[in-house]
């Protein structure tokens, strides 16, 4: 076994984890990250997901060092892609004019640009990443403390472990949390445990939002790139996921339920004559490449990032299982996704009444992967911590906070963040929850266990509630988290001082947030906002 020493050890090398990793070093701390795949980056990378950002996002509304990734992005194409002269010069420069998102790029770009960010703290030493590395156990010290974590190499089976000060669990699913005893609870939680008007009678604890791979498609047309078929692929196409309200037919299908609305709807697709525009179909919601953007000729397609609604898993959630079990249902998903690609390939209604579109090729080089899939599974709902305090729907939801534009103002926040309650159909056989939610702020409760006093979460692990997670879930808010817990670990190492006792003081919680703003947070916003420029697809109008 290898033995290792840092200040700050991190789990999980996704969008939290690295924006902690990035605050470390540069208060002069040394920082230790693992990941489970070869890449870095998370929802941005090894998941595939363009950022999920409100509509406020190109001038306020996030910490500087997430601006400056998506100036970097923006850069990295303008530096080393054939953009025509009006695109290069756009200011917002979106590489794939995808609506869901004023920034669709590539899963590689990202990867590139994080590389690039953590680069100097890599090369000074304050940065070490053990990629390939799982986290398997967690060393206890008494009732509250951990002393470290052990993780293996999926590659050669090198066991490490790994000794710090501070543990951070940045993981995607929240893994951490039940290696190191941290209390903590997973699905729907009951009315009576969080007051949520919302909230079921009786706590639901597998009942947990559909994950989903996904995967990078482009279309040759008069070319043949049909894929086997999928092992389960009668399985999944015969599929009607078993949800109240019930769903309109079959999963992988053109009909399906306006979120928002539960009303019955169809799904446009048509990788030929799609127009750009809100809602305007589904190969241009998530595009990464918009071929029109770039030199006439030098991409042959456009290239599609597809996150639709027909791969999300249903089937059980990866938290109350075990880990056979675990892989058993990623696995699944991965066959769900394969058996998506071979339909639209073969049997999809085209708007021309003929089926299938055998031109569509993934595109899993773009993604670091043989099969064309993504490299993990996406993931929209984690494990999370009994914090000090619990954002709960009431807080946050336009519903019951009726003539106020803004959500509670929680006095000791650590950032801001802005989305719609956003819940996609469950493992517990919800449909969607999609309701109005109003700009809110990270209070620092959330993000302090109520009982351990050194592990700390990073991501979508904080204390929200199964309802709550749903607009705290999102990139910019995952990346403000994780930064604020950075910054958190060090201000405590340098004043000596424990998260919850400073969580605790006020006048420390001020000197705090000083910190923070002098980093570039953003703390409140402004009391004047016009929620009307807050949709997150606002940009896309």
């Amino acid at each position: 076994m290898i033995h290792l020493h840092c200040d700050v050890a991190i789990a999980g090398a996704g969008v939290g984890g690295i924006a902690a990793a990035l605050a470390v070093a540069r208060n002069g701390r040394t920082v230790i990250l693992t990941e489970e795949t070869d890449w870095i980056g998370g929802q941005f990378t090894s998941q595939a997901v363009p950022p999920d950002e409100h509509g406020w996002i190109e001038r306020f509304g996030c910490t500087a060092t997430y601006r400056e990734f998506r100036n970097r992005v923006r850069t990295y194409y303008r530096a080393h892609y054939p953009l025509l002269p009006e695109h290069r010069a756009n200011p917002r420069l979106n590489p794939g004019n995808g609506w869901v998102s004023p920034l669709c790029h590539e899963p590689r770009v990202a990867l590139a640009v994080l590389e690039s960010m953590l680069a100097p703290y890599v090369a000074n030493g304050r940065v070490q990443i053990l990629r390939n590395h799982r986290v398997e156990s967690v060393q206890i010290e008494g009732t509250d403390r951990v002393s470290g974590m052990t993780a293996r190499c999926s590659v050669d089976g090198t066991e490490v472990l790994i000794r710090a000060v501070y543990v951070v669990d940045a993981t995607e699913n929240g893994d951490l949390l039940p290696l190191g005893g941290v209390a903590h609870v997973t699905g729907a939680e009951a009315r009576s445990d969080t007051g949520e008007p919302s909230a079921p009678e009786v706590s639901a604890p597998g009942n947990v939002q559909a994950f989903s791979v996904c995967f990078v498609l482009e279309e040759r047309a008069g070319e043949n790139h049909v894929i086997s078929r999928p092992e389960r692929y009668e399985y999944w196409r015969n599929y009607v996921p078993r949800l109240t309200p019930p769903w309109p037919g079959p999963l992988l299908g053109w009909a399906g339920l306006n979120p928002r609305t539960m009303e019955q709807m169809r799904y446009n697709f048509n990788p030929h004559r799609e127009k750009p525009g809100l809602f305007s179909g589904l190969w241009a919601f998530r595009r990464i490449i918009d071929r029109a953007q770039f030199d006439p000729g030098f991409f042959p397609s456009d290239v599609c990032l597809v996150n639709w609604p027909m791969i999300d898993y249903m089937e059980g959630d990866l938290h109350s299982c075990s880990e056979s079990e675990r892989l058993r249902r990623i696995a699944d998903a991965r066959q769900l996704s394969l058996s998506m690609v071979h339909w639209l390939q073969t049997e999809a209604p085209r708007p021309d009444g003929g089926v299938g579109w055998p031109g569509l090729r993934l595109r899993g080089d773009l993604l670091g992967t043989t099969d064309g899939l993504a490299k993990a599974p996406y993931i929209r709902e984690s494990r999370r911590i009994r914090a000090m305090r619990t954002i709960r729907e009431q807080d946050v939801s336009a519903k019951f906070r009726p003539g106020d534009t803004l959500a509670e103002r929680y006095e000791d926040s650590v950032g801001i963040g802005y989305y719609r309650i956003d819940l996609h159909p469950s493992s517990g056989g919800d449909n969607y929850i999609d309701v109005p939610s109003l700009p809110f702020r990270i209070p620092l409760g959330a993000l302090v266990p109520r009982h351990m006093e050194n592990l700390l979460p990073a991501a979508k692990n904080i204390g929200t509630t199964h309802l709550t997670n749903g607009c705290y879930r999102l990139h910019p808010v995952e990346w403000n988290i994780g930064e604020a817990v950075g910054e958190l670990t060090t201000y405590c190492l340098d004043h000596h001082v424990r998260p919850r006792d400073l969580a605790a003081d006020r006048m420390t919680v001020s000197a705090f947030q000083d910190r923070l703003v002098k980093r570039g947070f953003e703390l409140a916003w402004p009391e004047d906002l016009n929620l009307d420029d807050g949709d997150p697809h606002a940009h896309a109008r």
